[in-house]
């Protein structure tokens, strides 16, 4: 068995799948001890710390000196990669600005007869720290995930950003990083990884200096430090394992759908890959195609682990059910396989991101199209949304009343104050009338 085969006809079957897919959530508990100490290490020890778990973890021998790569490491890095690459990667960082330049937000300001201004002011947070992931020992950089968090930190306008990953272990970033950092034109990378390199962009150390907001995908250890860290610092969000659903009808393609559920599945033992359909047909087709598909990957074993407990082909009525239960999977990818994607989408309530039709397989959004990869996952896309330009801002709201304006409301407001038995706030308002 691949995955698993069932139906879904009405919101009474809900509570079965949603059972089966609420133990993706349990939290790992032991992890979290191991973590706020961690924390507490980097924060009291600094650079101590930083180097003392590199060299244990990641680079035998890693120094604190080398926690900040040089300059010049990062120029030579670009000059070792094929143009042809470094024309991929600039295109890539072209459309993701294109796309997030369109979330800009601009301050505002109204104003009254009587002189008074209301308003709100738009800021860039001053320093972000950004994760980004070694891969597999350094040798599958995850390239995109750092320009999907530089960009819209730029965009937003921050001024220092500062990037941070876990050494190889011979001591060095892969180039892929480097250079991509080099074209962002990004200077500040840092070595470390896990939850140290989360403790130390949170608090600082000798060398790094201490961030306002943190981003960046990491393992458990990662994702639990900057959930420890909320209200100290701003971070991206809480992300759980990586998920796709897909709406398919009679006319999708059977091969295609499970090359798009197997691109999830590879990630993680934790991914789902789910497909709804209207048509049962198309349903065992996609299932021998996952067997077909799944054993020619390179990282088949993970696929397999991640088919077997969280993949589903589920069978739907029609599209109106179909488009019911993918509100209530809320899934953090969507592809509408459909013969009419547009027909439907306004169906569609909750989804992370939206892939319309047979030509736009979700790994477009993760590399190259523009909408951001960073995408809220275990059904929370019910109350967030994608990383944007906004993760990076803070907004004030600035209040300029005149003379007239407190002379006409100061009754009111001094009333509403006693009301909730604060005095001091009544009197503050009482003594500027005329």
């Amino acid at each position: 068995m691949t995955c698993k085969t069932t139906s879904y006809t009405s919101k009474a079957d809900w509570p079965t799948i949603d059972t089966w897919l609420a133990a993706r959530k349990d939290p790992d508990t032991k992890v979290d001890g191991i973590v706020r100490d961690i924390l507490a290490d980097v924060r009291a020890n600094g650079d101590e710390a930083l180097a003392r778990y590199t060299g244990k973890f990641d680079c035998a021998g890693f120094e604190a000196r080398n926690i900040r790569v040089p300059v010049e490491h990062i120029a030579k890095a670009k000059a070792s990669i094929p143009a042809d690459d470094l024309a991929i990667l600039e295109e890539s960082i072209a459309n993701i600005r294109a796309f997030h330049e369109n979330q800009k937000e601009k301050s505002w300001w109204t104003t009254a007869e009587d002189g008074t201004i209301l308003g709100q002011m738009v800021r860039p947070v001053e320093r972000v720290g950004l994760y980004v992931p070694g891969g597999q020992g350094g040798e599958t950089p995850l390239i995109s995930s750092l320009i999907m968090n530089a960009v819209p930190a730029q965009v937003a306008g921050v001024p220092e950003i500062a990037v941070i990953s876990p050494p190889r272990k011979d001591g060095t970033l892969n180039p892929y990083i480097l250079t991509t950092a080099a074209l962002l034109g990004l200077s500040e990378i840092h070595l470390a990884g896990s939850a140290w390199a989360i403790a130390a962009l949170a608090y600082g150390t000798e060398t790094i200096a201490p961030c306002d907001v943190i981003a960046g995908p990491g393992n458990i250890f990662v994702a639990t430090a900057k959930a420890q860290l909320i209200g100290q610092i701003g971070i991206d969000m809480f992300a759980g394992p990586s998920e796709i659903a897909i709406l398919a009808d009679e006319s999708a393609n059977a091969a295609w759908l499970a090359a798009d559920m197997l691109s999830q599945a590879e990630h993680d033992p934790l991914a789902a890959s789910i497909l709804v359909t209207t048509s049962p047909e198309l349903g065992t087709a996609v299932c021998e195609e996952l067997k077909t598909q799944t054993a020619a990957l390179p990282r088949s074993e993970i696929a397999q682990k991640s088919l077997e407990d969280w993949g589903a082909v589920i069978t739907v009525p029609d599209l109106d059910t179909g488009a019911e239960l993918i509100n209530l999977l809320a899934p953090e990818h969507l592809e509408l396989a459909v013969n009419d994607a547009w027909s439907l989408l306004g169906k569609i309530k909750h989804a992370g991101a939206i892939f319309m039709g047979h030509h736009s397989p979700e790994p477009v959004g993760d590399y190259f199209a523009g909408p951001n990869h960073v995408l809220p996952t275990l059904r929370t896309v019910r109350f967030s949304s994608a990383l944007s330009v906004e993760t990076f801002v803070k907004k004030s709201s600035v209040i300029a009343t005149s003379p007239d304006y407190v002379n006409e409301h100061a009754d009111k407001i001094a009333r509403l104050a006693r009301l909730e038995g604060l005095e001091a706030h009544a009197r503050s308002v009482e003594c500027r009338r005329k």
